[in-house]
């Protein structure tokens, strides 16, 4: 495997406020990787910072070789990079098959027919309003539309926060055929559970800074690391 994504020492502000203060991690191709910390410690805006969403002041996001930092959010898209965010940001008032069919782009490997067979609950749903939709079925949207751009990276922030354990465990199952699919992944997640299924290596981040990187398999052996630094325990 090569590094598809490698961010180095990123500092980003919000105003005055120093949110990240040198962010260095990668992504390997096809990889799954996790960003986890304590609510505050500069998770999201991590990809925000790969995304273009918020600008970096200082340090770089290389994706396949290729400088990113600051360009504009649609460029750093049509390189390859898509964020699911935490509010999903889907259209009310379309459709589900219109919420697709506006993601799609020319010489993306992923058809409808693909996302359907992923995501069949969608196929289902195809001519309901995306507005009501549950919200496990707006996030398997969300998710959905992003995978129709094409990406080389997918980010996803928080995909699974508020559903129920049964919608949890079909996203899970979703993700791992997306990335099955060849799909590097970064994903900011609080349940811990998800991330241990799925990633295949972990980053911690505290105050805006990694402060703790490992294997899948050393994550979970390391107890005395999660305590640290999540205050929670691995099931």
């Amino acid at each position: 495997m090569s590094a598809l994504l490698k961010v180095e020492d990123l500092h980003s502000y919000y105003g005055k406020s120093h949110i990240l203060q040198g962010v260095s991690l990668s992504v390997e191709e096809g990889e799954v990787v996790t960003l986890l910390g304590r609510n505050g410690a500069g998770k999201s805006t991590t990809l925000k910072s790969i995304a273009g969403l918020v600008s970096p002041a200082r340090g770089s996001v290389q994706l396949s070789g290729r400088d990113l930092t600051g360009q504009s959010a649609f460029r750093i898209a049509q390189a390859g990079v898509s964020l699911v965010p935490e509010n999903r940001g889907i259209f009310s008032l379309l459709s589900v098959e219109e919420n697709l069919r506006i993601a799609e782009r020319k010489g993306s490997p992923w058809s409808l027919k693909d996302i359907y067979a992923v995501f069949p609950r969608l196929e289902e749903r195809k001519r309901n309003g995306g507005g009501q939709l549950s919200g496990g079925e707006q996030q398997m949207l969300s998710i959905a539309r992003a995978l129709l751009t094409g990406p080389k990276l997918l980010m996803l922030d928080e995909p699974v926060e508020g559903l129920a354990p049964v919608i949890v465990e079909e996203i899970v199952d979703q993700v791992r055929k997306i990335a099955a699919a060849g799909i590097a992944i970064l994903l900011v997640e609080q349940n811990l559970a998800v991330c241990t299924a799925l990633a295949n290596r972990h980053h911690i981040i505290e105050l805006g800074r990694i402060v703790y990187q490992a294997s899948a398999r050393d994550f979970i052996a390391d107890s005395k690391a999660r305590d640290r630094y999540l205050g929670v325990k691995a099931e």
